[in-house]
């Protein structure tokens, strides 16, 4: 009996309490890309990237997109914003993918791991700045941002992330749930097998939401790239719009 009590004892030391880094932290290391894409060094998938060319309506690249939000619970606001959301055409270029489509884009991940902080960076330079900390700032000290404040621990080899005060993904992003201010994110991170990411989401959001939406997202190794490459944009100053996508140039115009 005193044996096991010892072992037991032992292991309870031994293993990481929850919220505290785990002795080891986990190597998630290289690129990652959604499972099922065919990205290309280009940031995009290749059947994208070859559409364009072509002149014809790119598709989502072959992997699963849940976080577009077509499946999400709206509630009748919810369902109001969606709708006006998909009577806009998307033909214009992005800023960025924001938070939270920068964890369901085409564009490669990495992780940056250290024990007071993860970075998740993309190709289009989105960042998740997780700081590992108990609370989120005070309302005084807080406002909504593209990608929102987020706060993290460990449980095990899992990381998860609380995600608050994020702007409307939409504003950012033309293929984005079009959610409020008040959503809030949980991502649980884990690797679940050699070579393999999941990432379980779920999202609550009073005013668009009936209930909670749960998500899962899977990630694969980037094969082929040995680096990321980052996107300058050359100086693009088109915006969406309601017929073609894209407004006229501003260039030359008073005050630019």
């Amino acid at each position: 009996m005193a044996g096991l009590a010892a072992a037991a004892l032992l292991a309870f030391v031994a293993g990481p309490a929850v919220g505290q880094s785990p002795a080891r932290l986990p190597d998630w290391s290289g690129l990652w890309e959604p499972e099922g894409t065919d990205t290309a060094i280009s940031g995009l998938s290749e059947s994208i990237t070859e559409a364009r060319v072509e002149g014809k309506t790119a598709t989502s690249g072959g992997f699963n997109r849940p976080l577009f939000g077509f499946g999400a619970p709206w509630n009748e606001e919810g369902k109001r914003r969606q709708a006006a959301r998909q009577g806009e055409t998307a033909n214009c270029r992005a800023l960025g993918w924001g938070f939270p489509m920068m964890m369901n884009a085409d564009a490669p991940i990495q992780f940056f791991i250290a024990r007071d902080k993860v970075l998740v960076v993309n190709a289009y330079r989105d960042v998740t700045d997780v700081r590992m900390a108990k609370a989120h700032p005070s309302e005084d000290d807080l406002w909504p941002t593209v990608w929102g404040d987020s706060i993290g621990h460990w449980e095990g080899d899992t990381l998860v992330i609380d995600t608050i005060a994020v702007k409307n993904p939409h504003e950012y992003f033309h293929g984005a749930p079009p959610l409020s201010e008040k959503a809030h994110y949980v991502q649980r991170i884990r690797m679940d097998k050699p070579g393999h990411l999941v990432d379980d989401i779920t999202i609550e959001d009073p005013t668009t939401l009936t209930g909670p939406w749960r998500n899962r997202l899977s990630f694969q190794p980037a094969v082929g790239f040995e680096r990321m490459v980052y996107d300058n944009y050359d100086n693009d100053r088109t915006e969406c719009g309601t017929d073609t996508g894209i407004a006229p140039s501003k260039v030359g115009q008073s005050g630019e």
